[in-house]
């Protein structure tokens, strides 16, 4: 069977919409796991999501020189989590891969096994998180491999507005990673709008003197509650301009704040992405397991998905 969510991303006139989140941690038993996944699929019962995304995390501190806010802690298999809640849930989950600390011979096995034992469809694979260390299998090689295997994956990738504000190229990264395979891309999370305007605008103008379409764009927002959570978001990268910082961490209610800067960040790449014919989707982390952050994450779904679904049906009618 194939993936169900690569037909709805076919359709540009509607948004798809996802909650992101990660394996626990894997000295966590069965039964620990199945209270967390009721929790987890409790809250998604008030929402309307199109699936779920489940992350492969790993320990990046080859990335960075300082050390990490929140000690890493090994997680069960990403595949066996996604399986668990696409079960319980009846929703497709798109399935993280980091690649690089497999041989193809490796990667490929785990290809067949994410199909046949654990039902994968819908797939983003992950490349090193530096290019210090041991790269058994680079991420142009492991898209190589994925298109040797039978297996028809939906294919999607990563992109970081980031990589583009410093070096300028990131829109090729995407016209080459679609030449790959890949159908969409799942951006960090946004707390820097402009920089990720720049690269939808850059790519879709890139799109248009090729004389491709271009494809769709899943930008990840999460709320921040706290220094240490705006601490953990700079150490995984996430740019986060001065000015955003002070709004969050002087307001009387942070996560309130965070929010309204999310929803404001939503609505000027809006305002970017749908006239160059960008197609987007929405997916919603908590980067913390704080109670307080995690409700959070479902008002901040609840508010970017009707914000995104009142802009598309605001451009349908003009056409």
């Amino acid at each position: 069977m194939k993936s169900e969510l690569a037909t709805k991303f076919q359709d540009p006139s509607r948004g798809v919409y996802f909650i992101g989140t990660t394996p626990p941690k894997s000295s966590l038993e069965e039964a620990q796991l199945e209270q967390v996944s009721q929790k987890l699929l409790e809250r998604l019962d008030n929402i309307d999501v199109d699936g779920l995304i489940v992350y492969d995390i790993q320990d990046e501190t080859s990335r960075i020189d300082k050390p990490r806010p929140f000690p890493f802690m090994e997680t069960h298999d990403p595949r066996a989590w996604s399986k668990r809640l696409h079960q319980q849930s009846g929703k497709p989950v798109i399935t993280y891969k980091s690649v690089s600390s497999r041989s193809s011979e490796e990667f490929s096995g785990w290809l067949t096994e994410a199909w046949e034992q654990y039902g994968i469809r819908d797939l983003v694979l992950v490349g090193s998180p530096s290019s210090n260390g041991d790269i058994k299998l680079p991420l142009p090689q492991a898209y190589e491999t994925l298109k040797a295997s039978p297996h028809d994956f939906n294919l999607g990738g990563v992109t970081i507005a980031e990589r583009h504000a410093k070096k300028g190229d990131e829109h090729l990264r995407l016209l080459k990673k679609s030449e790959s395979g890949c159908e969409f891309f799942i951006s960090q999370a946004v707390y820097n709008h402009q920089a990720t305007a720049d690269l939808i605008s850059r790519y879709a103008r890139t799109c248009k003197e090729k004389g491709e379409t271009p494809k769709r764009i899943i930008l990840t927002f999460t709320p921040c509650g706290s220094a240490k959570t705006l601490e953990f978001m700079e150490w995984l990268g996430i740019s986060v301009p001065d000015a955003t910082k002070h709004r969050i961490l002087d307001a009387k209610a942070p996560l309130e704040e965070s929010i309204k800067i999310c929803r404001n960040a939503l609505e000027q790449i809006i305002e970017t992405a749908l006239p160059l014919g960008v197609p987007l989707g929405l997916n919603i982390e908590s980067l913390t397991n704080r109670k307080e952050e995690i409700d959070a994450s479902i008002q901040l779904y609840n508010l970017l998905k009707a914000t995104l679904d009142l802009k598309l049906a605001e451009q349908s009618l003009s056409k």
